[in-house]
Parts: C-alpha cells; sequence; structure tokens
C-alpha cells in the first residue's frame, strides 16, 4: 500500500504560519523551522505577558496614588489603610484616574478619610 500524506492539511498549516510570522526580520519570515520557532516563543511570551501586563498596570496605579497623596500629605500605605478603616471601596485604577485626570475629586476623598 502507498504511503498516504495529506498535503492539502499539511501546505495550510504552513501558509498559515508563515502568514503569521509576516513582517518578521531575516530568516525568521521565510525558513520553515526558523519560523516555527519564532512563532512558538513568539505565543509563550504572549500568554506570559498578558499577566504581566496586569501587574505593571497595578503598579503603575500604586505610583500615582502615591504621588496624588504625597501631595495632600499622606503616603499610600496611610491611605490606603484609612480608606479601608472607613469602608471606602473603591479599585486602585479609579483611584489613580481620579489622581491624574480630576484631583479635586480625589482630595475630596483624601477630606473624606482624614
Amino acid at each position: 500500500m502507498p504511503r498516504s500524506v495529506n498535503s492539502v492539511a499539511s501546505k495550510a498549516r504552513k501558509k498559515k504560519l508563515m502568514k503569521e510570522t509576516k513582517g518578521q526580520f531575516g530568516r525568521r519570515k521565510n525558513v520553515w523551522t526558523v519560523a516555527k520557532n519564532a512563532y512558538e516563543k513568539g505565543m509563550q511570551y504572549a500568554y506570559r505577558d498578558r499577566r504581566v501586563k496586569k501587574r505593571q498596570f497595578r503598579a503603575l496605579w500604586i505610583q500615582r496614588i502615591n504621588a496624588a497623596a504625597r501631595l495632600h500629605g499622606m503616603s499610600y500605605s496611610v491611605f490606603m489603610g484609612k480608606l479601608h478603616a472607613k469602608n471606602i471601596e473603591i479599585s486602585r485604577k479609579v483611584l489613580a484616574d481620579l489622581a491624574v485626570n480630576n484631583p479635586e475629586a480625589f482630595k475630596a476623598i483624601v477630606d473624606a478619610v482624614k
């Protein structure tokens, strides 16, 4: 019995992957084995960095809240501690946005917890 291979499917798979690596530098865009490795590594980075992005944004929000709280004579940890003590549930994302775009609203929150 002759060997049968599904060349239509394998060609489609290769074409799909080569389309994904289009625009990369050097052999990463046109040599199958190099492109395959580059694509797989890129997917690993993408998976990892979707989680890293969340950490980085939380750190950015904390820095912004800390800077704004210090303008009103309070550190970040003291400010957040007083927020929790007063049962004011507001996310760091919203607090950071208020600190940057609406300082008077942030000042009102600081006055409420003092």
